[in-house]
C-alpha cells in the first residue's frame, strides 16, 4: 500500500487523534457534563448566583449531552453516519451557546442594554401571597450586567464563549471524520 493512500484511508489523523476522534460524541457529551458541573459548583459551593443569561447559556449543554450520548450509542451500533449527523447538531448548539454568551459579554461590558430585563433571583416557595412578597422583598437580584467572576479579566461568560467556541470545533472534525467512515453491515 502506498503510503499517500495510508493516509488517506487513515483520515490524515496521528493515532491518539483517531482515538479520540472514534469516542467524539462521547468526548462531548462528558464535555458538556463537565462545563455543566462545574457551573453548578460555583453555584453551590462558590456561592455564584446565575443570572438569566447564565441558565440560558446552559441550555445548549443539556442538549449536546442528550445527542452526544445518543451519537455514541450510534456508533456503537455501527451507524457513524447517523452518529455525524447529531455531533453535527451538537455543534450548532454549541454556537447557540457561543452566540449567548457573547451577547452576556457585551451585557457585561456595556455594549449593549438589556440588563433591565435580567435578573433572576434565588428565591424559595411561599405558601402563602405574603410569604411569597416577603421572599421576593429579601431575595438578591442578580444582574447579568454585573461580572461576579473573572480571571485574567476574562468573566464566566468569556470563558464560556471560548469553551463552546473550541467544542464547536471539534464538533466539526469529529462530524468530518464520522461521515467518512463506512456503515457496518446489519448481521442477518
Amino acid at each position: 500500500m502506498r503510503p499517500a493512500l495510508a493516509r488517506e484511508e487513515a483520515g490524515c489523523y496521528s493515532a491518539p487523534m483517531r482515538m479520540v476522534l472514534a469516542r467524539g460524541p462521547l468526548l462531548i457529551a462528558l464535555a458538556s457534563f463537565v462545563v455543566v458541573g462545574s457551573a453548578i459548583a460555583s453555584q453551590v459551593w462558590g456561592g455564584l448566583a446565575p443570572c438569566t443569561l447564565c441558565w440560558y447559556q446552559r441550555v445548549p449543554y443539556a442538549v449536546t449531552m442528550v445527542l452526544g450520548l445518543a451519537g455514541a450509542a450510534l456508533l456503537v451500533q455501527g451507524r457513524p453516519r447517523a452518529a455525524a449527523l447529531l455531533t453535527f447538531w451538537c455543534g450548532v448548539a454549541f454556537v447557540l451557546g457561543a452566540v449567548i454568551a457573547a451577547f452576556h459579554v457585551g451585557v457585561e461590558q456595556d455594549w449593549w442594554d438589556w440588563a433591565s430585563a435580567c435578573t433572576a433571583t434565588g428565591a424559595g416557595q411561599g405558601r402563602t401571597v405574603d410569604e411569597l412578597r416577603a421572599l421576593l422583598e429579601t431575595a438578591p437580584v442578580v444582574r447579568c450586567d454585573e461580572v461576579q467572576w473573572s480571571l485574567f479579566g476574562i468573566s464566566m461568560a468569556g470563558y464560556n464563549f471560548l469553551v463552546s467556541l473550541a467544542l464547536a470545533a471539534f464538533a466539526a472534525v469529529v462530524t468530518r471524520d464520522l461521515e467518512r467512515r463506512p456503515e457496518r453491515s446489519a448481521k442477518a
